[in-house]
């Protein structure tokens, strides 16, 4: 059964930014005013023939009105209330649910505020672990990720003028390094050398025009370089626009971000829209193949088809994660409801950890969510090599998933039962509504706990439910 869609304050703010009154708006949808009042209070759900008319009225696509934005925001407003301090008592599900869909804008407001004080929190403590002001400053350099990560996270992880414009300049290239440099030395006046070294993947001489890559790096990193560099230098007016719409708070992030939007355009260059997302689907969006057909990395590809959400042309909603040995999500990004961990660790119990452990095999798990979401998610791990015997290679784990209803659209589904009981995940430990999980490594922060004296279990404290 679909879940109801309650989309009212929406509503209320695409009719308040025509200067509609609510009798005008009613009218063209064909709707009585008190049924249109009560869509708007979100105290009735929106049908499928109402939400139509709602995108004709207001000429707006589907996206404009998905309630996903609604989940996502309530399961990051979960996370930052159960980061209060242990005696201010927990906020109810139901209450954080009518924050998020009657006052959005306020939500997103308390998240920013709550960034702020976790990041002051965490210079406080490192302030009390060493007096070197210089590890306080390069801790902080960190910080600009997580207002970017929330910049992608909030567009859906799509940037849609930025995809179209890498279309178009993919028509003007034909794939391949050879082909990249033929491009960057007839039309950009740059000249490739294979004569970077240690950890330098590229890097551009604006006086001489040359442009340097490693030659020890496999060769879809060397071409994601070209690409890279092809895009930011091409699109250059495209990725400052949608830096000054996104308002970020540094200049640091701002830089970040502007990478970002280089690497987003690199990979649309690479993979263009339209061929690549009816590649996923004939291929059954097999990374391996896709990688094969498309000259590049299994992460590129998999961050590609996190990406596959462009209005009227939407390929299979998947999230793309990457993680390191210690636990630490490095990337996210998500066209899916699947709640990512924010701060602390991830849920052991997530098969992204097994693939560490069992390198090069595809791990394949069903998965269940807190809010009964489920997924069929897919791991493996990746080696980056350093071309270096003195320089440890770096190593990670790359997960893909899809909300269950899409999972016959993945060749991972071939022999999985899917009807077969989940395996019960959950965001963090420090979050996760589960009281019976035998994994959890510390109670969670918004409930009651005690130890019985005269028992012990696996996990030796007891969750009230």
């Amino acid at each position: 059964m679909s879940p109801k869609l309650f989309i009212g304050p929406k509503v209320r703010r695409l009719r308040e930014a025509r200067g509609w009154k609510l009798e005008a708006c009613a009218r063209q949808l064909d709707l009585s005013i008190s049924y249109l009042s009560q869509i708007e209070a979100n105290q009735r759900p929106v049908t499928a023939r109402v939400l139509i008319s709602l995108m004709r009225a207001f000429e707006v696509d589907g996206s404009v009105l998905d309630a996903d934005d609604d989940q996502r925001l309530i399961a990051d407003l979960r996370e930052a209330t159960a980061d209060l301090p242990e005696a201010t008592t927990p906020l109810s599900l139901g209450e954080i649910k009518q924050v998020a869909t009657l006052a959005p804008a306020f939500a997103r407001r308390y998240l920013e505020l709550h960034h702020a004080y976790h990041r002051l929190d965490e210079r406080l403590k490192l302030t009390d672990e060493t007096i070197s002001v210089d590890q306080v400053a390069a801790a902080s350099h960190s910080l600009p990720y997580e207002e970017v990560r929330d910049f992608f996270h909030y567009k859906n992880n799509y940037v849609h003028e930025l995809d179209l414009a890498a279309e178009a300049l993919a028509n003007a290239l034909s794939p391949g390094e050879g082909a990249l440099e033929a491009y960057l030395r007839d039309e950009m006046d740059t000249v490739v050398v294979r004569d970077a070294t240690d950890d330098v993947m590229r890097r551009y001489d604006p006086v001489r025009r040359t442009l340097s890559v490693n030659p020890s790096h496999p060769e879809a990193t060397r071409i994601f370089q070209l690409a890279f560099h092809v895009a930011a230098q091409r699109l250059s007016p495209l990725i400052e626009r949608e830096l000054a719409a996104a308002a970020l708070r540094s200049a640091a992030a701002v830089d970040v971000c502007r990478v970002g939007l280089g690497n987003y355009a690199a990979g649309a260059l690479l993979m263009p829209y339209r061929r690549f997302v009816a590649d996923a689907r004939e291929l059954r969006h097999d990374v391996e193949r896709l990688a094969q057909r498309y000259n590049t990395s299994l992460e590129q590809v998999c961050h590609r088809l996190s990406t596959l959400q462009r209005p009227g042309e939407r390929g299979a909603p998947i999230y793309f994660v990457r993680v390191d040995y210690a636990g630490n999500i490095t990337k996210r990004h998500s066209a899916t409801r699947f709640q990512f961990a924010r701060f602390g660790g991830t849920c052991p119990l997530w098969n992204v950890h097994e693939a560490i452990a069992q390198p090069d095999r595809f791990i394949v798990q069903v998965a269940e969510m807190p809010d009964g979401a489920r997924y069929l998610c897919v791991a493996r791990s990746l080696v980056k090599p350093s071309g270096s015997y003195l320089s440890p290679d770096r190593r990670y784990a790359i997960g893909i998933g899809c909300d269950l209803e899409h999972a016959g659209e993945m060749v991972y589904s071939q022999g999985v039962d899917l009807t077969a009981a989940p395996v019960r995940i959950g965001v963090s430990c420090r979050i996760c509504e589960r009281t019976d999980c035998q994994q959890r490594a510390f109670p969670p922060v918004d409930r009651r706990m005690s130890v019985p004296p005269d028992e012990r279990r696996v996990v030796p404290f007891e969750v009230e439910g």
